[in-house]
């Protein structure tokens, strides 16, 4: 890769390579420039609402979610329709140098961020560790070259004792990063990071964990050793190593330690010549006075947004004249670490599908209803509404829902209403766990570190629970629309779409591609309509008849699915969930690895399999102890694509006297 990057110029032609949220923000704020570029923006067959809600000047539809990552095809389109300029939002290639680097010598078409020379630095965390050292950043003792020796890896967690970190050198979202407390649980962590690492690539650190805040600045350079500050984020309240809450700026007492973070990171900006948006992470004790330098994440980030409204600036705006080599930015920014914060706070709560039941995993299926907060001081950033569907290609981000105000008790009882004032029918969401979260005392107090969550989170259920149900019944003595109206009953009551008995279609399936095979005609006749709810349901009594054969009648389900075609199509059998034996797939995605086969004794809580969703690997965990007498085999060795219930395992209980026998 040469070191070359493309000149900040006038852009004319931009490309939105991403989805959901912060393609719509960026779409929003590229409309809002003074003289806005043509502006194309690409979508999959089951992932549009960003398009439809960000109003791009063009819109292509791309052969798959992995297109996102294809940098070929994503160059070749930059060359076919003229573009200059490729905005990547956050995750997929928007940390890439390889990308930033191709699209400018290939197709003569910059990506927007600080270029693939710092890119090069910065997206291997222990480059970026050795740069801080350079500019005198404190950093935790760590590896100094990534590996996947175990031996290795285990060598150095030894010597500097447990609890450690494994990260994935090129990991990011949450991804490829696990906390290790003792040397028994070191080597299935390594596994996962590993498979979670686009290089396949880790590195042991020392973990800071008692009383440590995870708190990052967001920068803002131009590229020529001007840098300024939009103050500090706490983004402490994590699950899984994945932010859930975060707020600007950090609620504490004395400030001093945080002035050191933001000069360090202006430090590290300014020696680089940093250009665009920029976030430094940090493990910051306040109380010890402490701190440690983590990451660089050269792109703008899913916070981005309580910033700006701390702020008072459009950070895609900044982002986009930097680009374009307009240098009088950000002017009420700051230059100077021991700049006092804007009287303002503001808190980012993030609404995701997921089902807290199954330890988390993705909800999906089709919204029917969304209502979301507004009012004073409230925005959301979202690409959801009725009918959209939440699948298993993307992260299960729905919804930001940003409240500032000008105190911190006030932003607090404002987020607290406007988690009241939120509903998502269709997906189970995290909504319960935000409204606990901020309901107690640790967070309003700003005492919450980064372990509260993980230690308090089925305490924190509980009281969500509790939330939601008193919500519920305030809300039942108010008037509401009936939508149930209109929809379907048991027996055939309209949905949205009027189907009657005696309704007959002529039916014609032929090939796409040209084809010398008759085409068959078929005649399809509703003679009794069981349940409507059209287009989610439909079960009905039919009479099929073909050219030259007899009629014969069926019963016909139809529901609608977000599982992928190939887990819909699995030959894999769903599991019954009144037989206690069986162990079925909690959630849907990619079965990537069975650790259990048939004859094998297992205990309670053992790993029995790993199943891939978003690029994460999550365990499925045995219920309860016994001999596995049937196991999943898998008919691919990349994984199989699987849906929610389909059967993992047959487990006779340990003590059972009467065990049988059991084949599939």
């Amino acid at each position: 890769m040469t070191a070359s990057d493309p000149p900040q110029r006038p852009i004319k032609k931009l490309l939105i390579a991403n989805r959901g949220e912060i393609a719509i923000r960026i779409l929003q704020s590229v409309r809002e420039l003074s003289s806005p570029p043509e502006t194309y923006c690409i979508y999959t067959t089951n992932d549009f609402t960003h398009v439809t809600l960000g109003r791009p000047n063009h819109a292509i539809e791309v052969p798959s979610p992995a297109t996102y990552m294809d940098i070929s095809y994503l160059v070749q389109l930059a060359r076919d329709h003229g573009i200059d300029a490729i905005h990547p939002g956050y995750g997929f290639l928007s940390e890439s140098a390889e990308f930033a680097h191709q699209t400018w010598e290939q197709a003569n078409c910059m990506v927007i961020g600080p270029g693939s020379i710092i890119l090069e630095t910065t997206a291997d965390k222990l480059d970026a560790k050795n740069l801080a050292v350079r500019y005198d950043v404190p950093v935790l003792q760590a590896m100094q070259r990534s590996s996947q020796n175990i031996e290795e890896i285990g060598s150095f967690a030894s010597k500097v004792g447990f609890p450690v970190m494994i990260k994935a050198a090129d990991g990011g979202g949450g991804r490829g990063i696990r906390l290790v407390n003792k040397a028994a649980d070191l080597q299935t962590a390594v596994q996962r990071c590993i498979a979670e690492s686009p290089s396949g690539k880790v590195f042991v650190e020392k973990a800071a964990v008692d009383g440590f805040k995870h708190i990052e600045v967001q920068i803002v350079g131009d590229g020529k050793g001007g840098v300024k500050h939009a103050w500090e984020r706490d983004c402490s309240l994590q699950r899984r190593f994945q932010k859930i809450v975060e707020v600007a700026p950090a609620v504490v007492a004395d400030r001093s330690t945080v002035v050191q973070v933001i000069a360090a990171a202006i430090r590290i900006a300014q020696g680089i010549n940093y250009l665009g948006l920029g976030t430094f992470e940090f493990l910051v004790n306040v109380e010890q006075k402490e701190f440690y330098f983590l990451e660089i994440n050269p792109r703008i980030q899913v916070e981005h947004t309580i910033s700006e409204s701390i702020a008072g600036i459009d950070l895609v705006h900044e982002q986009l004249l930097l680009a374009q080599g307009m240098t009088d930015h950000a002017a009420n920014l700051n230059t100077r670490a021991d700049a006092s914060p804007p009287s303002k706070f503001s808190v980012q709560l993030r609404l995701c599908a997921e089902d807290p039941t199954m330890d988390f995993s993705l909800s999906t299926g089709k919204i029917t209803e969304a209502r979301l907060p507004s009012g004073n001081g409230v925005r959301v950033d979202t690409h959801i509404m009725p009918g959209a569907v939440v699948g298993s290609d993307f992260d299960n981000l729905m919804a930001k829902i940003i409240v500032t105000a000008s105190t911190w008790p006030s932003v607090v009882a404002k987020a607290r209403r406007a988690l009241e004032d939120t509903e998502i029918v269709g997906v189970k969401t995290n909504l319960g766990l935000l409204r606990a979260i901020v309901a107690d005392h640790a967070f309003e107090s700003g005492k919450a570190d980064n372990q509260w969550l993980e230690k308090n989170v089925q305490r924190l259920l509980g009281i969500g629970e509790r939330i939601g149900e008193h919500v519920q019944q305030l809300g039942s003595n108010l008037p509401t629309v009936d939508e149930a109206a209109s929809r379907s009953s048991g027996g055939g009551a309209m949905g949205s779409v009027m189907l009657r008995k005696g309704n007959a279609w002529s039916l014609s399936l032929s090939p796409v591609e040209a084809s010398t095979e008759k085409v068959q005609s078929h005649q399809l006749r509703i003679d009794k309509v069981l349940r409507n709810d059209f287009p989610d349901t439909l079960s009905a009594e039919v009479s099929v008849s073909t050219s030259g054969a007899g009629s014969q009648k069926f019963k016909m389900s139809l529901e609608s699915t977000s599982g992928s075609q190939a887990a819909v199509n699995s030959r894999h059998r769903k599991g019954d969930a009144s037989d206690r034996r069986h162990v079925t797939v909690p959630m849907n995605g990619k079965l990537v690895e069975m650790l259990v086969e048939e004859g094998e004794e297992v205990q309670k809580g053992q790993v029995m399999a790993f199943v891939r969703q978003m690029k994460m690997e999550l365990e499925v965990r045995s219920p309860r102890s016994g001999t596995v007498t049937w196991a999943l085999e898998l008919e691919d060795e990349e994984g199989d694509d699987v849906e929610q219930g389909v059967l993992l395992a047959v487990l006779e209980d340990a003590h059972s006297k009467d065990a049988r026998e059991y084949k599939l």
